[in-house]
């Protein structure tokens, strides 16, 4: 892992400690909103059976929506920093998920292995060709039929807030982070065969919804 990705690893660690606030701040009363409609998003249809990995999860909170909605489905946060996963451990009371770390541009699974591939409020985080290769990696273990989710801000409206998303930002190398967001579906139609727009009830976040082929391949 290079210099940068180390020291980002070790923001992450620190920044572990205050990220539940800090989204509590931007989502307000809306948070549990935004984790339902990205589960209920995923129409699992066999959940005794299937498998779910939330790329970059942070402190849990969306793996552990699908583990409680799902109670038979194989559940894996993934995420490179440390202290991120220790925080997602100490919210596992019932030990429902399973928790990993790693790269999310090199991740350790077979093709084709998932039934849902998840990343919320994260992939904006990654630069340049880290964030490229991370959604090719999301491509390659998703299933055929199954889905790529990713959930991403809107950009706030509340100058408070704005301001401290901006901020955050500006610590990560803003100017990659801004461009991306304010990008259309391009970078995943690059990737994906398929590609759908949706958003929140509250239209904080959006949600893409990456399928591996085109509808006259894999005939959906």
């Amino acid at each position: 892992m290079s210099e940068i990705r180390t020291g980002r690893q070790k923001y992450y660690n620190i920044f572990a400690h205050f990220y539940d606030f800090f989204i509590k701040i931007h989502s307000g009363h809306h948070g549990d909103e935004t984790r339902k409609f990205l589960v209920r998003s995923a129409q699992i249809d066999n959940a005794n059976q299937a498998r779910i990995l939330d790329i970059c999860c942070g402190t849990g909170s969306v793996i552990l929506s699908f583990a409680e909605k799902y109670s038979d489905v194989l559940a894996i946060g993934y995420d490179f920093s440390g202290g991120m996963l220790h925080r997602a451990n100490q919210k596992d009371v019932a030990h429902k998920i399973i928790l990993i770390q790693g790269d999310a541009a090199n991740l350790p699974y077979i093709d084709d292995c998932f039934d849902v591939v998840c990343c919320s409020h994260a992939l904006y985080e990654l630069r340049g060709q880290v964030r490229t290769n991370a959604l090719m990696e999301m491509k390659r273990v998703v299933k055929a039929d199954g889905k790529v989710l990713i959930m991403e801000h809107e950009v706030p409206k509340n100058p408070i807030v704005k301001m401290m998303f901006y901020m955050r930002m500006l610590m990560m190398g803003s100017s990659d982070s801004r461009e991306f967001l304010k990008q259309d579906l391009s970078p995943y139609k690059k990737i994906f065969g398929q590609v759908n727009l949706s958003h929140t009830p509250s239209g904080k976040s959006k949600l893409v919804t990456c399928r591996k082929n085109s509808p006259h391949i894999d005939g959906k």
